[in-house]
């Protein structure tokens, strides 16, 4: 399983989020199952909205876990992905209780001192699971 912290320079959540946008709509091109995991309800909303609105010319096929767990894009907590082997992006502060269901990761990183030091503990908890996860600035 590849684990990558994709790490932002700002510390603004909107910034997070839309980067989460921005790989869901890559990945879904490339052909992979995209499972955007949020840290409650109320972000998934927010996704789910922005999913829809933050790049003008395209459109990203996604549905909330409830609503359509089999959706290319599905937004959602804690719940066992429909589809295995595919791309999980994590926004979530803890680690996916399905992480053996996804064959790639990501966790976006931003300079906001608590989710820094949230992210530096998952990366350790990666770690200590027997993973090797990589730093990407961007």
């Amino acid at each position: 399983m590849r684990i990558e912290f994709y790490v932002l320079s700002s510390a603004t959540p909107a910034d997070r989020q839309r980067a989460a946008c921005q790989l869901a709509l890559k990945a879904w091109r490339a052909g992979m199952p995209v499972f955007l995991r949020g840290a409650d309800q109320a972000q998934c909303e927010e996704l789910d909205e922005l999913l829809w609105r933050f790049k003008a010319d395209s459109f990203v096929p996604h549905d909330l876990h409830q609503h359509n767990p089999q959706a290319p894009v599905v937004l959602g907590l804690d719940e066992q992905p429909a589809t295995s082997q595919g791309l999980l992006i994590n926004l979530n502060p803890g680690l996916s209780p399905h992480l053996e269901q996804f064959s790639r990761v990501i966790e976006i990183v931003n300079q906001e001192p608590q989710l820094l030091a949230l992210c530096r503990e998952n990366f350790r908890l990666y770690r200590q699971k027997g993973y090797d996860p990589q730093r990407v600035e961007l």
